[in-house]
């Protein structure tokens, strides 16, 4: 039986891990950070978020050097809870990867018009009262058929293209930070909080989910790592992946609100951008910005494309959807079947426009944290030493209080009835072309 290709090094678990975690969100809603938040707010809300994430990392380093299995929490969870939990926590995850998918490829058309203003043109329709452009699906389109093709034609094509977006993104990043905070002041960090300090963090926090989401990617890349590489490099990358990530976030927050008046900008379109335009009072330093953005774009939408694949792929080996799922190219060794439904399944989101992609992204964040949460329950279930399992339990804690803020009706910045809405239908269609029990037979496969 044919496998997946085993080539991929550590500086590629790295890529995948924080590649599919920083995406555009620090360009296109910037603004609603700073709004949550304040600029303090938004920096501490990063910061608490990101260090309350390592103990779960530490818990997926741990789980995936046992059990390299693309399925990830559906393979962790299966040792110790019933299938139709297994099946669940697949699902949900699935919804955290491939939601972001769609998102990238609409982001993309936006990101273009912004530099090319003529491509809001030719209106297709409205969704929810935005209008879809054709030239903006048409890019968008174009970018998922190169990555599927990419990703069809084998890991380490798709893995080279991650680590050069990868670092370009993050060398653009040190140089306009680097540039741009030579010009500004203290004094446009004002207002540090946008209500009380406790309710400002507390929103902010609600979102480090969704944008955070990614570092465990690595562990649906397990089973294509090289012959030589030592199971400890799954836990270093993680830990790094999600180290750099909450800095980023902190150095690019704080950034916006020291090289411009922060909520004068507020509601203008690509905030980051505007405030070091706004600062240096050239253009040339935007095109810096945009640059970065669109490798970051390209980098995310790669990576979630492939932890969307893998998952979707060892669901499918383990019965838990349709077994064609679990085919592989005898030639290239990837999951090609799960690789080209995700970029099918993506081209058609597309035209949903970003009205419709808005709240299930938002359930995206609540979809991540159950999975951490029954990945962190699950390594409690398998007895680790006591100071693991200490470890364990406060990663399950925090990934408790994720899901908590996010559906609870008087925690400022709940669910709406459009996000409750979305995870429904999400649901109702697991239970529709899913297989919660699985097979006994794929059960026990890997």
């Amino acid at each position: 039986m044919t496998t997946l290709a085993r080539k991929l090094r550590i500086t590629d678990y790295f890529s995948l891990g924080w590649g599919t975690m920083v995406g555009v969100g620090w360009l296109v809603v910037m603004d609603d950070w700073l709004m949550r938040g304040g600029s303090l707010g938004g920096i501490l809300g990063f910061a608490i978020g990101g260090i309350l994430l390592l103990p779960i990392g530490y818990v997926y380093g741990k789980l995936v050097m046992a059990m390299p299995d693309a399925s990830g929490e559906v393979a962790y969870t299966a040792e110790v809870f019933p299938q139709s939990v297994s099946f669940f926590t697949g699902w949900m995850m699935l919804l955290a990867y491939f939601i972001v998918c769609p998102w990238e490829a609409v982001a993309v058309g936006r990101i273009a018009a912004y530099i090319v203003p003529a491509l809001d043109s030719i209106e297709l329709y409205r969704v929810a009262g935005k209008p879809v452009y054709l030239p903006h699906l048409a890019i968008g389109l174009c970018l998922t058929g190169l990555l599927t093709l990419l990703n069809y034609r084998g890991v380490r094509l798709s893995a080279t293209f991650q680590n050069w977006t990868t670092f370009g993104t993050l060398a653009l990043f040190v140089i306009f930070v680097g540039i741009g905070v030579t010009h500004g002041s203290t004094a446009n960090f004002s207002p540090l909080f946008t209500h009380t300090p406790f309710i400002s963090i507390l929103l902010v926090l609600q979102i480090v989910p969704y944008y955070m989401t990614g570092y465990e990617s690595v562990t649906k890349a397990a089973e294509e790592s090289n012959p030589a590489f030592r199971s400890e490099g799954f836990l270093r990358a993680i830990w790094a992946a999600t180290i750099v990530g909450f800095v980023f976030y902190i150095i690019v927050i704080a950034a916006v609100g020291f090289v411009a008046p922060w909520q004068k900008l507020i509601g203008t379109p690509f905030m980051t951008a505007v405030a070091f335009e706004h600062a240096l009072g050239s253009r040339w330093i935007v095109s810096i910005i945009l640059s970065a953005a669109l490798l970051s774009l390209f980098k995310v939408f790669n990576g979630n494309f492939v932890a969307a694949s893998r998952l979707l792929f060892a669901m499918g080996r383990r019965g838990l959807v349709d077994g064609r799922l679990a085919t592989v190219h005898p030639t290239n060794q990837t999951p090609a079947t799960a690789i080209l439904w995700v970029g099918a399944a993506t081209s058609a989101c597309m035209f949903l426009g970003s009205a419709i992609l808005v709240p299930v992204s938002d359930v995206g964040s609540l979809a991540s944290a159950i999975g951490w949460c029954a990945a962190c329950a699950a390594y409690l279930c398998m007895k680790p030493p006591a100071r693991e399992r200490a470890i364990a339990l406060l990663g399950a804690l925090v990934s408790i209080a994720m899901v908590l803020m996010k559906v609870l009706p008087y925690v400022p910045g709940n669910f709406s009835r459009w996000e409750w809405l979305a995870l429904v239908l999400w649901l109702v269609t697991g239970i529709l072309i899913g297989h919660p029990r699985g097979s006994e037979e794929n059960r026990q496969s890997r």
